[in-house]
């Protein structure tokens, strides 16, 4: 069954998977194009910002967070700079429509839920639970 691939409809790329692999066929895997964003927006949370060279402010830092003692504070921190994050870099692709930081005991879980701007399409995608 062929993977359907999408042209980027401005730069005209294709959509590699994430993390990097080697298809069946020899070359690259590749992703659909929803799987492609979830994998977009896994990349950007987990970045450290620093750690992109010529990108020193990409990134969630999630890595950061992911052993820091649970407050309100740390969960409203979470979810600003992750929504301005997503909002900053994946702006053109989708338009979130809520970022939930759900805690439980020591532990929390990130909910996202997003519209893909050039078909309308809702997703949702979810990471963690995170904690110590």
């Amino acid at each position: 069954m062929p993977l359907y691939v999408e042209m980027h409809p401005v730069i005209g790329a294709i959509n590699i998977g994430f993390p990097l692999a080697v298809a069946a066929n020899g070359r690259t895997a590749l992703a659909a194009t929803p799987r492609h964003i979830n994998d977009m927006i896994e990349e950007l949370i987990f970045t450290n910002p620093g750690e992109r060279v010529n990108r020193p402010d990409f990134g969630g830092g999630m890595y950061q967070v992911i052993f820091a003692p649970n407050s309100v504070e740390l969960q409203a921190t979470v979810h600003f700079t992750l929504l301005a994050a997503l909002q900053q870099y994946l702006g053109d692709l989708i338009e979130v429509a809520s970022l939930d930081v759900e805690v439980v005991e020591e532990n929390f879980t990130l909910l996202i839920a997003y519209r893909v701007l050039r078909t309308s399409e809702r997703q949702t995608v979810r990471f963690g639970p995170f904690g110590s």
